[in-house]
Parts: C-alpha cells; structure tokens; sequence
C-alpha cells in the first residue's frame, strides 16, 4: 500500500499527509477530514500523520509546517495532502518556501479544491500545478489584506460611534496571571514556538499571552 501524509487547516515514497486548518465551524473541519481522507482512499495512499494548524496562516511561526518538513526529511511522507492553498500559509514567501523544500525532498504537494499536485509521477515538477499555486497563493494574500482592511474600517466606525472595543482589561490580566511563565519568555525575547516547548504549553496560548500583554499598559501589569 502507498504510504501518505496529510495535512490539516492542517502526501506516493508514496506517502499521504492531510493538513487542516483548526476553525470554530468544526463541521467545516469535519467535512475537509473526509473529503482529504476518500482522496487518499480513492488512490490507495496511506495515512501517516494528520497536522492542525493552530496558528494564522499569515504567522511566522509555523510549528505545524516545520513538523511536516521534519516527516518529509526523515522520508516518512511522499504526498502532502490540503483542501486548498490556503491551507498552506497567506503568505507567499512562507507558501512557496514550503513547496520548494518539499520539491527538494521528492514530497509532492496536493490539494483537494481543484484536484491537482506540485509533482508528477515520475518525480518531475508539475509546470500547471506551478502556475496554478501562484496564483491560487497570490488571491490568498490579497483576500487577506481585504480582510484586513474591511476589519479596520469597521473598528475605526465603531470607535467613531463610542464603542469600547476589545477585552476589558481584568481579561486579559487574568490571562498574564495565569500564564507568568510564558510572560517571562516573551519579555526575554523568545519565539511563540520556543516559549510554547520550554513552557509545555500550545503555540496558540502563547498568542493569547502575547495579545494581552501588547494590549495591555505595563502599569496594569503590576
């Protein structure tokens, strides 16, 4: 049987991963989880790994991507397996580094949405597929930036209209209370995954740690 590695919102070696991105709407989730994994019965690839990603596809640190390249390396996966480009990163410099390496490694990238992969059969780059994850890349960072912009707008409106936005500040102190450990590490510097190994607590812990300790004054910190 052909191995596979898939990764979740999170590869034939052959070898599947399925990568799915973790959102509130766990249907959605559960829907992408067997959509990916018919996929991989479909063409008799094994299952090796499922990843989640726990952070933003637009994070710099990226714990859930450097686990599939660790698989990748130890030639533990030959497929990676996402619903769409999305899934990878919204960045595209972050996008198109992790389909590289890959490449370099002999670890075809597929996704679901429109049924296509960064690797042909004998091994070679798939120039359609190339093309195709540009572009696929490119509409992924520019939605994010409307996003962006629409959200900003409408907080801007907001204020405009005398809301109070944003947790209240007993929130977020509470969150710094019960994580000083992690609070010691961000003040020394260190990355969101180094925190969360030496910590023993997940990446997305330390962004809520982070998010309260920017959003609030070091005076009520005391």
């Amino acid at each position: 049987m052909a191995k596979t590695l898939t990764l979740w919102d999170r590869a034939p070696r052959w070898l599947a991963r399925k990568l799915t991105r973790v959102s509130s709407n766990k249907q959605e989730d559960a829907r992408q989880e067997s959509e990916l994994r018919n996929v991989c019965q479909e063409n008799n690839w094994a299952v090796v790994e499922c990843v989640s990603i726990t952070l933003s596809g637009n994070s710099k640190e990226r714990p859930d991507l450097e686990r599939v390249m660790t698989l990748a390396r130890d030639g533990k996966i030959q497929k990676v397996l996402v619903h769409e480009v999305s899934r990878v990163a919204r960045r595209n410099s972050t996008a198109h580094k992790f389909v590289e390496d890959l490449a370099e490694l002999g670890v075809s990238l597929w996704w679901n949405a429109q049924r296509i992969e960064t690797l042909l059969p004998d091994g070679k780059r798939n120039p359609a597929a190339a093309i195709m994850f540009a572009l696929l890349a490119e509409m992924a960072r520019a939605e994010r930036e409307q996003l962006i912009e629409r959200t900003r707008s409408g907080l801007a409106e907001a204020r405009r209209n005398g809301q109070v936005l944003g947790r209240p500040v007993g929130f977020r102190l509470d969150a710094l209370k019960a994580h000083p450990d992690v609070v010691r590490m961000l003040r020394a510097n260190k990355s969101i995954r180094d925190c969360a190994l030496r910590c023993g607590c997940s990446p997305m812990t330390v962004q809520r740690v982070k998010r309260a300790m920017d959003a609030t004054p070091a005076e009520a910190e005391k």
